[in-house]
């Protein structure tokens, strides 16, 4: 490519890696004596499956595979790709002349994005070595990816940069006289690097983009030199990149973490979590439900008001939306995660239900049962039912399980906020009732 060609391509792609010395981050799969770079020095390189959020160096390891293998290499785009694609690939992996008797390694891009029938399509091939598979996706492949063609794969996670990867992948950008602007008069101190670092979510791409604008908007000083502020780059990035897809695995892991922190009672935590779903777009009432599941499952009885708290809050994030509706969900969430737990009425609804799913829990007793119509206490309808209001402490002794389920325990109160309360009346009750027994 020429310099004029290359100096036309967006700065991400000219200073993407050639080989693993100038690739950053990722150590725990490209270090010195880890599999990845075991595979890639010794030439023997296997189907990989390769995932993590954007930025983080998938296709950037598919070239440094590319530029080190004696292997052919061909690449393909899920999105712009079909089975028509693959199988060309195939015909010339298979043709001894077109392969001269090389492996092919084929990169597939987005490879989440094929559908069943596409990915089915590769399964044989990797599967008797005609094509050595590398797979990029933001998407967690055990969910998204033919579970027949992961089992045939490695699968390796790539995670965000660090702020010093970042840095390290900036200031080679700056230095660099082929590819960066080593050859441009650019100043810009370490301290900006690292606030670049920071708004950039681990996203190596994005704060290339965020350099590049940075230079190409900048008006030299009288000297020629082109300075990189802070304010400079506050006006390229805006805001941090968060790294959140609310169709996508960070959505089911910001939950789960959210909700883990409520169960655990750390507020902080739990508001963070929260404060991540918001800026990502994560719709308020999903939000709210879960809460509000949280407040019955996991507070329950020892404080019954977390109930009352969050379902109100989920009344009024629906009415009044966002951005307003960040403070009640933050006050709801705060409320259940600094709450005294117990999920001592979430058991006893579940032990219930598997009773009543797996036996025959009796018939509800007669003296219980209504009667509405004339003749049916004839029939023995609520005959004999005590109004507990009618004796002393509005207690009374009558049995009210059905004749098959009597004995039961179900409801097991805790000694925890409210439920202590509720535990020593029903200790009362029993007391009170067994007194003449």
């Amino acid at each position: 490519m020429s310099e004029e060609e290359l100096s036309r391509q967006p700065l991400p792609y000219r200073m993407a890696p050639r080989t693993l010395d100038e690739y950053v981050g990722q150590e725990h799969i490209v270090g010195k004596g880890k599999l990845l770079r075991r595979m890639i020095e010794a030439d023997r390189l296997s189907s990989v499956i390769l995932f993590g959020p954007p930025g983080t160096g998938k296709t950037a390891l598919a070239r440094v595979i590319a530029n080190s293998t004696t292997s052919k290499f061909r690449s393909l785009n899920a999105v712009t790709s079909g089975v028509s694609d693959i199988k060309a690939v195939i015909e010339d992996a298979r043709n001894p002349i077109l392969s001269e008797g090389k492996k092919t390694v084929l990169f597939i891009d987005e490879i989440h994005r094929f559908n069943k029938l596409q990915q089915d399509a590769l399964l044989p091939f990797v599967e008797d070595g005609t094509i050595v598979l590398v797979g990029a996706t933001t998407e967690n492949p055990f969910f998204e990816v033919n579970k027949a063609l992961v089992s045939r794969s490695t699968v390796l996670q790539l995670y965000p940069l660090t702020d010093e990867n970042i840095c390290t992948i900036l200031r080679n950008a700056v230095d660099d006289k082929e590819r960066g602007y080593g050859l441009t008069d650019v100043k810009i101190e370490d301290a900006t690097l690292m606030k670049m670092a920071g708004l950039s979510g681990g996203d190596a791409r994005n704060s290339l983009k965020a350099l590049e604008l940075a230079v190409i908007t900048t008006a030299p000083d009288k000297n020629g030199c082109i300075n990189i502020t802070d304010e400079v780059i506050s006006d390229c990035m805006q805001k941090r990149t968060v790294l959140f897809d609310k169709d996508g695995e960070s959505h089911y892991d910001n939950i789960s973490a959210m909700i883990k922190s409520m169960r655990g009672s750390d507020p902080d935590a739990a508001v963070l979590y929260l404060a991540r779903a918001l800026e990502g777009g994560e719709d308020i009432e999903f939000l709210a439900r879960r809460i509000l599941i949280c407040a019955a499952e996991d507070v329950g009885l020892a404080n019954p008001n977390a109930l009352l708290i969050a379902s109100a809050a989920y009344q009024a994030a629906a009415a009044v939306g966002m951005p307003e509706a960040r403070i009640p969900l933050a006050e709801a969430c705060i409320t259940v995660a600094s709450s005294p737990k117990s999920n001592a009425a979430y058991l006893a609804i579940d032990k219930a239900l598997g009773d009543v799913r797996s036996q025959d829990t009796g018939t509800v007793p007669m003296h219980l049962r209504n009667a509405p119509a004339k003749g049916m206490e004839d029939l023995g309808y609520s005959v004999g039912y005590k109004y507990p209001h009618d004796f002393p402490g509005h207690i009374v002794k009558q049995e009210y399980m059905p004749e098959a389920s009597r004995g039961k325990k179900y409801y097991e109160p805790t000694d925890i906020g409210y439920e202590k309360r509720i535990a020593e009346y029903l200790s009362y009750v029993e007391k009170e009732t067994n007194k003449n027994d």
